[in-house]
């Protein structure tokens, strides 16, 4: 079968023919619905170095966000039936520790020990015709089409699980919140924050047609520019969002979000792009809490396919053939995306 294939370090992936896996003890045969190509990908291909912490050793396949339909079980597998949807919760723990017992392996007690953090994270992941998924880490998408999902395995899990975390600072009224960095987590955040939560949400982005997206969900949009901090504080009566989430993570970012937090407030970095952020006792407001993140639980990705199936959420996505997989990966290197890319592998 096709697969993409991280190679090695600092290097493009490539499209390449493998063996088609079989699932082992307490696995599932997925025929892939739906991969998402992801900008952690393109960390793992062009940022790390051998050793470097978060490193992957190279030659599995790619693809954390993916979906399909149950292909075949492994030995001591019940309870699935062929041709069955369902979604992909990539990260992978030890499955007996406190954090894996309660579904949040991506804070395994015993990672260090792991050979891999995950589906497409050190295991061959969803970037093919079919993959192999441990049994516990499989949530059903019902009729759901599958393909549209696919994103929803980290592009709306790691915001939910984000947004969950703040939710404190956004019960009750007159509460704000901020979204910066508008592709597509961004998006979905607007979309989760206006779902669960009753607090006005600004957003901004660079792009113009990124806002355009995030006001139809029902933001206000703030453009870039020097009044940018003065304008969103005017928005929240002077006193500052309640909660921030920056999608981007550069610094000018993460200082844009810290400049317009309120006292009590939480700044939640999800981006991964390596901004920093001085502090010092009076370069955040009283009692503000600037932090990051990590994915989510697989009891969050139940409640987002929730969201999903009821309609309060949808993610935007463009469909890629197999064949054209490291075309994806060139345009969303290029920011020529406008939507997730999701690699189609049985068909566009």
């Amino acid at each position: 079968m096709q697969a993409v294939v991280f190679t090695d370090y600092k290097t493009f992936p490539s499209l390449q023919e493998v063996d088609k896996p079989s699932p082992g003890p307490g696995e599932v045969l997925l025929k892939v619905a739906g991969a998402g190509a992801c900008h952690s990908d393109v960390s793992i291909y062009s940022h790390f170095e051998e050793g470097q912490p978060g490193a992957q050793k190279p030659g599995f396949v790619l693809g954390h966000e993916s979906s399909g339909w149950v292909e075949s079980v492994g030995e001591g597998v019940s309870g699935f039936e062929v041709g069955d949807a369902y979604l992909v919760y990539g990260p992978i723990g030890c499955g007996h520790c406190a954090a894996c017992s309660r579904g949040q392996d991506t804070y395994c007690e015993n990672a260090a020990t792991m050979p891999y953090l995950g589906t497409g994270l050190g295991r061959d992941g969803g970037m093919a015709e079919y993959v192999t998924v441990p049994a516990r880490n499989l949530v059903p998408l019902g009729d759901s089409d599958p393909v549209t999902a696919a994103p929803l395995a980290d592009a709306a899990l790691t915001p939910y699980h984000a947004i969950k975390l703040s939710l404190p600072n956004l019960a009750g009224g007159g509460r704000y919140a901020l979204v910066v960095g508008l592709g597509g987590l961004g998006q979905i955040a607007v979309q989760i924050l206006t779902a669960i939560t009753g607090a006005t949400v600004i957003a901004t982005d660079m792009k113009p047609e990124a806002m355009e997206k995030a006001a139809a969900a029902g933001a206000i949009t703030v453009p870039s520019g020097p009044d940018q901090a003065d304008r969103i504080r005017e928005i929240t009566g002077g006193k500052g969002v309640d909660a921030a989430f920056d999608f981007v993570g550069v610094t000018p970012t993460i200082g844009l979000a810290r400049s317009v937090m309120a006292q009590g407030s939480r700044l939640t970095v999800v981006g991964i792009a390596g901004g920093t952020a001085e502090w010092s006792f009076f370069t955040t407001p009283y009692e503000s809490v600037i932090t990051n993140t990590y994915w989510g639980t697989i009891e969050e990705l139940h409640e987002v396919v929730a969201l999903y199936r009821d309609g309060k959420i949808a993610p935007e996505v463009e469909r890629f053939a197999l064949a054209d997989a490291l075309d994806a990966y060139r345009k969303m290197e290029a920011g020529e995306l406008t939507a997730r890319a999701v690699v189609v592998p049985h068909g566009a």
